[in-house]
């Protein structure tokens, strides 16, 4: 159809046309251009979806009235409206949003609106004749005078965003493929983290697994030092080679030579037979000694000869042992400290601490303690032939509030106990040990809240496990809670529970 634009019309027009020829971020672009339509078109909850290259999937990339995360929404070719202009190029409007089935109302932006009182309008955005992305918007029903005239002058719109939605599309299929060149330079490891700092962590692994560098692995007990040692031998050319632990702390002065070195047959009392020691044990591979500072002056000696000559001389005998072994050490010590104390010697220190790895505390690890949690679960639920499937909204509060003095250590023996003692699909907060519910020293004074604050957060914790176990559907809530449907309704409103959530998939 010939269309003759109003001043209004006009003046948007060249708005969006100006804000796209300067040169800027190409998502503020796209923000601005949604602005421009509700402030001089009346089109409000403005979405623009792109294309992936890929998949021809459409994913909401800016929008306007609508509150979502990056990568959260997402349409299948033929999905919904979206779905549906996407896949076939043509535009679709609908005067009365409250008669459409097609809709979906992924956003939830129009959950709180009479749909009734809206039409949508939905255009698809090619670029070198090709669908490149999705413009949609809403508009007040009675402001819509010929839904046509509205199609096409947001076919317009979607005529000027073209080539800003194609470098968009191209630019997240950039950033895809440098985070799959990323993954792929991850070393396979069995360290489970998504945190900056274990990404950290992964990229010194990467750095030092393919070399001979000696590496001193710092942190707090518990924190998965020997997971790290592990990390490295195996990305490592020695990878084929054995790793050999040794624990440093549980080793007396006594038996540390013959431990570490070996012995001949008669060395001493008791050595009835010849023995090859740990170094001896791991030639062409790792030694990986553990706890490395609790080791005693004169074990720090021998040691320390071992890394300077790379050869030793077995308890009782006269011959020479050459080794090749690659040396990783761990402590929970402060070794610095201990070598301005005089109690490890310094030229051991540095020779063990040529490339120093930091493993922090699960404290620090914030996004990491659900995902270790989660995995936890799995494992005891297999291994107890459980059908525990997840963690309730209260244990998760309680996993996230603790402290974890324990580290990664103590989670897992926490979690292998809830699983344990659980008798259905979910791990509760009753199910976590009594001393997840303390505080730390220091912060026993501050201030728990009022009673009815905790009351209502323990109420939405119950409704809210309840609503899962149904699948969202609040009658069957209310039976499974003992209250009558009303009551869920009201509590529902009242705490801003969202049953659609909880909803399977299939409806």
């Amino acid at each position: 159809m010939t269309l003759s634009y109003s001043y209004l019309e006009l003046r948007a027009l060249h708005e969006i046309a100006r804000v796209l020829a300067h040169p800027g971020d190409l998502k503020d672009q796209l923000r601005e251009t949604l602005d421009i339509l509700s402030t001089w078109l009346g089109m409000e909850r403005g979405m623009i979806s792109v294309l992936d290259l890929q998949t021809g999937e459409a994913w909401l990339d800016v929008a306007r009235g609508v509150d979502f995360e990056i990568g959260q929404i997402s349409y299948q070719p033929g999905e919904g409206i979206t779905g549906k202009v996407a896949q076939t190029g043509r535009p679709m409007a609908v005067p009365n949003l409250g008669k459409e089935g097609h809709f979906l109302d992924r956003t939830g932006a129009r959950k709180s609106l009479n749909r009734a009182e809206l039409a949508f309008l939905c255009v698809p955005i090619f670029y070198q004749a090709r669908v490149v992305g999705v413009l949609s918007a809403d508009k007040l029903a009675h402001q819509v005078e010929d839904l046509e005239r509205e199609v096409a002058l947001l076919g317009a719109v979607a005529e000027l965003l073209g080539k800003v939605v194609h470098f968009r599309a191209v630019e997240e299929e950039n950033r895809r493929l440098r985070r799959m060149l990323a993954e792929a330079k991850r070393p396979s490891t069995r360290i489970i983290g998504r945190s900056k700092v274990m990404q950290e962590v992964l990229r010194a692994i990467d750095q030092v697994a393919d070399t001979n560098t000696t590496v001193l692995i710092h942190g707090e007990t518990g924190t998965g030092k020997e997971l790290v040692a592990a990390a490295i031998h195996e990305n490592s050319s020695r990878s084929r080679g054995p790793l050999v632990q040794v624990n440093c702390a549980a080793m007396p002065d006594t038996l540390l030579e013959s431990e570490l070195f070996g012995h001949e047959k008669g060395a001493f009392t008791g050595a009835i037979t010849r023995r090859r020691g740990r170094f001896e044990e791991a030639q062409g591979g790792t030694i990986f000694l553990d706890e490395v500072g609790e080791l005693s002056p004169i074990a720090q000696a021998k040691l320390l000869r071992v890394l300077q000559e790379r050869e030793f001389q077995p308890l009782g005998s006269s011959r020479v042992v050459k080794v090749d072994v690659r040396v990783i050490a761990a402590t929970n010590k402060n070794l610095e400290k201990e070598v301005a104390e005089g109690t490890f010697r310094s030229d051991l220190y540095y020779r063990l601490n040529v490339f120093p790895i930091f493993l922090p505390p699960l404290r620090e690890r914030g996004p990491d303690i659900l995902l270790l949690a989660d995995y936890f679960v799995v494992k005891y639920a297999q291994e107890f032939r459980k059908d525990v499937k997840r963690i309730s909204t209260g244990a998760i509060d309680t996993l996230v509030a603790y402290h974890w003095p324990g580290n990664v250590r103590e989670l897992e023996n926490c979690i292998e106990r809830a699983v344990l003692l659980t008798t259905g699909e979910a791990v509760d907060a009753w199910h976590l040990p009594p001393s997840l519910q303390l505080k730390p020293a220091g912060m026993q004074s501050v201030s728990r809240g009022k009673m009815e604050a905790l009351v209502s957060a323990f109420e939405r914790e119950l409704i809210t496990d309840a609503l899962k176990d149904v699948h969202g559907n609040q009658s069957q809530a209310a039976r499974l809670l003992g209250t009558t449907k009303r009551i869920i309704q009201y509590k529902v409103e009242k705490y801003g529970i969202d049953p659609k959530r909880f909803r399977r998939a299939s409806s």
